[in-house]
């Protein structure tokens, strides 16, 4: 794709002017690039050079904010141009980065500093940082209502809760070994998490700060998603490689989907109809219809995808 028409693709992308979205971007830490999938379709429509090594990822109101984990940087990216904005330091190996529901904060979990930087969006302006007790921070994901965030640590069997106003960490949940990915109901009252080493996906009642069950899931389960009506999560499995659906409800496995190799983190589109998930190994996104739990395609994007935000 020449670099004119890149761009023209970048503006609707962003803009929403030509393509029918949401659209699905994909960071690709080999290829140091970000992929864009336009989710009416499933098409790759475009990537564009980001970074060294993109990783964590996320999406809001015209911005794209990605972690590179080569620079120790959060790259804020313009949405009306595709163009690098800004380059904020964060410290070495920067991994998730996720943003507030009203789109005012910005969390990213750095692993070798054992701690969350929490920054204004969309400026990237540091606020605070705050040492947790996991060592290698993987995801720091805040509540809905944008009051806690929850940790996942590589080195942990628990989960750290951060009290965003206060700028501190005020509990632990014990958890599985090796925790990763973490979502909250759109209600807040529960999250779920990914113990990889565990093989389970612990429930979490948010109120009482304590595990309600504990869920079985694949090989090394690391990914987490959230259906939007909140009566299903979704979990992918790194070894097995497949995606399983869990009713909320019952706290049962009703379904298991096989994707591509390494399945890591993932994200629906906003009605909940399809679930996207970056395979690692096989450089492609897997499209699950979330209804019928078919598998509907294997998109190819870089080397190394490490996950989706879609908007």
């Amino acid at each position: 794709m020449s670099p004119k028409r890149l761009l023209a693709v970048l503006f609707a992308v962003f803009s929403g002017a030509v393509l029918a979205g949401p659209m699905a971007y994909v960071p690709n830490e080999k290829t140091a690039t970000l992929s864009i999938i336009d989710t009416a379709t499933d098409q790759r429509v475009g990537d564009f050079p980001v970074g060294e090594r993109p990783r964590g990822i996320a999406s809001g109101a015209g911005q794209v904010y990605l972690t590179d984990g080569k620079t120790g940087s959060l790259l804020v990216v313009d949405g009306a141009s595709g163009k690098l904005l800004k380059t904020v330091k964060v410290g070495d190996s920067p991994e998730g980065v996720s943003l507030s529901a009203d789109g005012t904060r910005l969390a990213v979990a750095v692993e070798d500093d054992n701690s969350v930087v929490l920054l204004a969006a969309p400026q990237g302006k540091e606020l605070a940082r705050i040492k947790v007790q996991g060592k290698n921070p993987e995801h720091a994901v805040f509540s809905p209502d944008g009051r806690w965030l929850y940790v996942s640590a590589e080195e942990a069997e628990q989960v750290d809760v951060v009290d965003v106003k206060a700028r501190k960490q005020v509990a632990s949940i014990a958890v599985g070994k090796r925790p990763r990915g973490i979502g909250f109901l759109p209600d807040g009252s529960r999250a779920y998490v990914a113990s990889e080493m565990a093989g389970k996906v612990y429930a979490i009642d948010v109120a009482e700060r304590r595990v309600i069950a504990e869920i079985t899931a694949g090989q090394y389960p690391n990914g987490i998603a959230v259906h939007p009506d909140g009566k299903r999560i979704f979990v992918s499995n790194g070894r097995d490689p497949s995606v399983m659906a869990i009713d909320v409800a019952s706290n049962a496995v009703v379904a298991t989907v096989e994707v591509g190799k390494r399945p890591w983190n993932m994200a629906i589109t906003p009605d909940g109809a399809k679930l996207y998930v970056a395979n690692g190994r096989s450089g492609t996104v897997s499209v699950i219809d979330t209804a019928s739990f078919k598998k509907l395609s294997d998109i190819e994007v870089g080397e190394l995808p490490w996950g989706v935000s879609i908007r």
